[in-house]
């Protein structure tokens, strides 16, 4: 018979809440003292040693002999399998950090902000450091990292890392990702496109599950798309597929970043939803709109809305193309729900052709924040030699250093 589940309220329930926490304060800092987990969680020191000893016997954690201030001390790690990968997800405002272990177990997730228009050498100057310091955490040896994926938002060619399109990413054009990275953590390094990894984080582990045939579309600052045909990521000819944002909307609209005119990123994409806000809502961030619109605002309800609609009839070509069976909608302003995936919806439901229509299920991204990362280490595991212990059916530990909505996707 299987065991009931601990009644909300009940004591198993608080001491199921009180691991998570401790689980939570080592991945998101690497590893601490019981000392210092005691002061990271609010826990007093012998429930931390009790908790400790429970998921040491669980093999959920193992414990090292340390020192702090010239004291013995009990350091506290996720216990992990031999070898490890690192994912790096660049964002046009932030970079993010995080180190698993071969079972796909994230160890450490860390998220630094960045400079508008970072330079490529800089950016990556700071995560090899910041691979470097995760790896001394764990006190891994460098020959335990068996290699990195980096995800960067613009269309990438995966021979070399090099950005396809010129502009889209400023201060990392012509510069060969995967070489210049490789050459600071001599390592092995792969490098893709951000909305990809996000499509290959559902696929693995979130909304695109079991589904052979797949659009995914991250909405944000940023409009991207990652297709899924035969239960496999397409990447197209030189591994640009997927540019979703820069198809045409208006041929006579606005001059994209891309260098074309009236791009679907020039109509629905954050910053402009933000620009056309202007003069009724001031200076707002793209949280703030999704805030706002939560609340009710008319405004900002709408200026979502209106991109639903354009991204949907964008999407209704693209399906009668394309004929997936499941739409899967992330990035920062699926997180509105229904406001902009309703319209969306609508809208693809009126444009596709019905036999292709009927056959959709549109759904939200179920990794929210987190399904570019946990793609990205996807990636990794599996152009890696570590594939042979990662199970595509095994779900990485939730991650608990998830980015709040901010307008950088």
């Amino acid at each position: 018979m299987n065991a009931k589940p601990p009644t909300p309220g009940s004591q198993s329930s608080l001491r199921e809440s009180n691991r998570a926490r401790i689980v939570e304060a080592i991945r998101q800092f690497g590893g601490l003292t019981q000392v210092e987990l005691a002061g990271a969680t609010g826990l007093s020191a012998a429930s931390v040693s009790n908790i400790v000893k429970e998921l040491t016997t669980l093999g959920v954690v193992q414990t090292a002999p340390s020192t702090r201030s010239g004291r013995r001390a009990q350091h506290v790690t996720l216990a992990r399998t031999p070898g490890m990968v690192g994912g790096v997800q660049f964002g046009l405002r932030h970079m993010r950090v995080a180190l698993a272990d071969s079972a796909g177990t994230i160890l450490a997730d860390h998220q630094l902000p960045l400079g508008t228009d970072h330079r490529a050498d800089a950016g990556l100057d700071r995560a090899a450091l910041l691979i470097a310091d995760m790896l001394e955490t764990f006190d891994a040896e460098s020959s335990e990292l068996l290699s990195v994926a980096v995800a960067l938002p613009a269309p990438v060619q995966r021979a070399n890392g090099l950005i396809s399109s010129p502009g889209i990413l400023r201060g990392w054009d012509n510069v060969a990702v995967s070489e210049v990275m490789a050459e600071r953590i001599n390592k092995p390094v792969y490098v893709a496109n951000s909305s990809n990894m996000g499509a290959l984080g559902e696929l693995r582990h979130g909304a695109a599950q079991g589904a052979q045939h797949t659009l995914y579309i991250q909405v944000g600052q940023r409009i991207g798309a990652g297709l899924i045909i035969g239960g496999e990521l397409f990447w197209g000819a030189n591994g640009s597929a997927g540019e979703f944002g820069h198809t045409t909307s208006d041929p006579d609209g606005q001059i994209c970043r891309c260098g074309n005119r009236g791009c679907l990123e020039t109509v629905a994409g954050g910053n402009v939803l933000l620009e056309a806000l202007r003069v009724s809502h001031g200076v707002m961030t793209l949280k703030d709109m999704m805030r706002y619109a939560g609340d009710g605002d008319l405004g900002c309800m709408r200026a979502i809305a209106d991109a639903g609609r354009a991204i949907g009839l964008a999407a209704a070509n693209l399906c009668n193309v394309f004929n997936p069976e499941r739409v899967v909608v992330g990035g920062d302003l699926a997180k509105t729900g229904a406001i902009l995936l309703d319209p969306l919806r609508e809208t693809i439901e009126r444009f596709a052709l019905p036999s292709t229509a009927e056959s959709i299920h549109i759904v939200p991204g179920s990794l929210a924040g987190d399904a570019e990362i946990i793609g990205t280490i996807a990636y990794a595991l599996e152009r890696s030699d570590l594939l042979h212990g990662y199970s595509t059916q095994q779900r990485p530990s939730p991650l608990t250093h998830t980015p709040d909505p901010t307008e950088d996707q």
